[in-house]
């Protein structure tokens, strides 16, 4: 018969993080943004230090290891200290 030997896609995405999680894009160089929440089947980051929100597809975030959070957290603190940032 057709499709028998055919295995469905039952891959269910990830779990959405909390708001303001901070998470890597794997899929646009290893980017870190705050989890804002879900739109659509994607996700939507912020950069750290402010700006505009981009859309992720939740198999290609994972969390910020916590290396990836100081360093996030620190040149957006580096930003504020320079009036680039509120």
């Amino acid at each position: 018969m057709y499709g028998e030997n055919v295995c469905p896609n039952v891959q269910q995405p990830p779990d959405p993080p909390a708001p303001g999680t901070l998470m890597v894009d794997t899929g646009r160089g290893d980017r870190v943004g705050e989890f804002r929440g879900v739109s659509g089947p994607y996700w939507s980051l912020r950069p750290v230090g402010g700006g505009a929100e981009w859309e992720a597809e939740p198999h290609r975030v994972r969390p910020a290891l916590l290396m990836e959070q100081l360093r996030a957290r620190t040149a957006r603190l580096n930003a504020r200290s320079r009036g680039e940032v509120l």
